[in-house]
């Protein structure tokens, strides 16, 4: 999995300095931040819907689809932010030998 998302990551990069109007990457690149975050939060409410419909019909197929462009929004969203896929698995990484009640904590004392 590491594999693709490296790969994802490098092409992303690379369309950030593409023309806007030959890459959609390049496009929600020159539309800024906002319009990514944007993205992100429409991507995120129909991954929501998918999931309830999914519990409701037992056919995951479109909650699938829809956790695929939530999760390359976010990172178009992290690349405009200079930050690599790779800094996401080593955030969890860091939290296998923790307890998920230990790390939420954790973040409350910060």
């Amino acid at each position: 999995m590491s594999e693709v998302l490296t790969q994802l990551g490098k092409i992303l990069e690379e369309r950030k300095s593409a023309a806007s109007d030959t890459s959609y990457v390049a496009s929600l690149h020159a539309k800024g931040l906002n319009k990514i975050l944007e993205k992100v939060g429409e991507e995120a409410v129909e991954t929501i819907i998918a999931a309830k419909d999914a519990k409701l019909s037992g056919d995951t197929s479109d909650l699938i689809y829809e956790t695929a462009d939530l999760w390359f929004h976010s990172l178009v969203m992290l690349s405009h932010l200079g930050e690599p896929p790779q800094a996401v698995l080593n955030e969890l990484a860091r939290r296998f030998d923790m307890s998920g009640l230990v790390e939420k904590e954790s973040r409350n004392k910060s």
